[in-house]
């Protein structure tokens, strides 16, 4: 097994499915369902997830919100995104660990590096909320972060479209998709992929990232057994 313990982020907006805000519970329920596919199949998976479909920090710093105080509310939309995604898994037969960079004791451990590791062992997926528990750093770079610290052996990026492009392929036709690419040259076409700090991690610790649609069905499986689907950043 190439990847045996991944770490998954979901962003927030893509549970929202076809809605406008919130969580769209068939979209989490398919998550979960895929997620559990790879569990069975002996993958040890940790998930990041955001919370830009119920709040941004940035949102907040446009309205006048102290930047600080916008991020610290971002950070608890992805705790209520996390507390959803374990609903999800557990109603489907998954065990979770929901683990909190910010201290709540009613409804999550705090982040515990070995313990997180034990619980991955064990066969229990652990989700990691509040991102890295610290205002100006995004949920990509919590991502980066815990996948280093458990020694992942990749980060699966799931997003709405099939991997990285040329340019937004939403927007341009011609848009031409890349299978796999280096870091240095995502570094030098400019693509976004993650926030610089997230990647830079990756990086520097030698990180594969596969950047996938994660809205299909059965594609993350397809991912985790090497099928050419998404594009693999690499050094």
């Amino acid at each position: 097994m190439k990847y045996k313990r991944i770490l998954l982020k979901l962003s927030g907006e893509s549970l929202m499915g076809a809605k406008q805000f919130g969580i769209d519970n068939e979209r989490i329920n398919a998550y979960a369902k895929q997620i559990k596919e790879i569990r069975n199949s002996g993958h040890e998976i940790a998930i990041v997830i955001g919370g830009g479909n119920i709040f941004r920090g940035v949102q907040a710093e446009e309205g006048g919100m102290d930047r600080t105080h916008g991020d610290y509310m971002g950070m608890l939309a992805t705790m209520i995104n996390a507390m959803a995604l374990q609903a999800a898994l557990e109603s489907n037969g998954v065990h979770t660990r929901l683990q909190s960079a910010i201290e709540m004791k009613a409804i999550a451990e705090p982040f515990i590096r070995r313990k997180a590791v034990r619980h991955l062992e064990k066969g229990r997926v652990v989700i990691f909320g509040a991102g890295t528990g610290n205002p100006f750093f995004t949920t990509d770079s919590a991502a980066s972060l815990r996948a280093i610290e458990i020694n992942a052996d990749v980060i699966l990026k799931g997003t709405r479209v099939d991997g990285i492009y040329s340019a937004d392929p939403e927007k341009d036709k011609t848009a031409t998709k890349f299978n796999d690419i280096t870091f240095d040259d995502v570094y030098k076409k400019g693509l976004n992929v993650m926030d610089l700090t997230a990647f830079t991690l990756c990086k520097e610790n030698n990180l594969p990232i596969i950047v996938f649609d994660m809205d299909t069905p059965g594609n993350l499986e397809k991912v985790l057994s090497g099928e050419p689907i998404g594009t693999v950043v690499h050094n």
